[in-house]
């Protein structure tokens, strides 16, 4: 598996936050884009969906792991307004550009806290055995209340630390690529990873279980799991080292807008266009 290289997240969202204790667990989920710097670090530069609650479960005998009632601790959604959708993804690449970063990536989080046996990720098909083993293992972590609460920046500025994990991170972690070989890979890049976010004291980690990522025309490999990807975090579960909390999928490159549910309906809008055309120039320019 190699080294963890750690990069900073600025401005996380509230799904890689996600936590659990015996009187309740998070769910939901967040879909935002992701911008990289010179330095490679990830930036949070607009949200398509939040969707967070507080599931609390019965305090009742032989139904505590039963959720009794939902409170919403955020939610906010311009997944079916075509103008805020514009107007969204058109104030992220003018940021982008004016911070001189490269847009990255469509990330989805859904933290359905492993209380059933779903991927709840579109692309991804998991053994249930791992599955059960990941539902009992998030069980025993919020009755021990061992979830850590990731440490965000002190200096004011609200970032967390992320790794990425798997036989293929170099499809999404481009360790020491120069800023212009990195602008022509992600205008080529196509496809996604998907797999588990799973968190240590320090990080929170993105264990790619499968991608289709390519950055030429080319056919994407065959859907495959990670095997060793599985045998980690195993093995950091039965140390009490890792924690599972969500599920990822990330659609890399600028050809990623395209996967938004209303882009069909978007992309003829003028403004989108120009600022599309815009953004293209620069990425060529570097």
């Amino acid at each position: 598996m190699g080294s963890f290289l750690y990069i900073d997240l600025f401005n996380p969202p509230a799904a890689i936050l996600a936590t659990g204790s015996k009187e309740g667990v998070d769910l939901g989920g967040s879909k935002f884009l992701l911008s990289i710097d010179k330095d490679h670090n990830l930036f949070n530069e607009g949200n398509i969906v939040t969707e967070l609650s507080w599931g609390a479960f019965y305090d009742i005998e032989g139904l505590e792991d039963q959720i009794d009632t939902f409170t919403t601790k955020e939610y906010n959604s311009i997944r079916d307004d075509p103008e805020a959708m514009v107007e969204t993804i058109i104030k992220c690449l003018e940021n982008i550009m004016a911070e001189e970063r490269l847009f990255y990536a469509v990330c989805d989080l859904e933290v359905d806290a492993f209380l059933n046996q779903n991927t709840v990720i579109p692309g991804l098909k998991l053994d249930p055995m791992l599955i059960n083993k990941l539902m009992d293992t998030h069980k025993k972590q919020r009755d021990k209340e061992l979830f850590p609460a990731l440490v965000q920046d002190g200096e004011g500025q609200n970032s967390i630390k992320i790794s990425f994990q798997g036989e293929n991170k170099k499809n999404l972690h481009f360790y020491g690529m120069s800023f212009k070989d990195l602008a022509k890979k992600l205008m080529a890049a196509k496809g996604f990873a998907t797999g588990i976010v799973v968190t240590s004291d320090k990080a929170a980690n993105f264990f790619m279980m499968n991608d289709s990522i390519t950055f030429q025309d080319i056919i994407p490999r065959d859907f495959y799991i990670d095997q060793d990807c599985i045998t980690v975090i195993e093995a950091g579960i039965q140390r009490e080292r890792l924690f599972p909390i969500s599920w990822f999928r990330i659609d890399l490159g600028l050809f990623a807008l395209r996967t938004l549910e209303l882009w069909d309906e978007i992309q003829d809008n003028k403004k989108l266009k120009k600022v599309l055309n815009k953004y293209a120039k620069y990425s060529i320019k570097l």
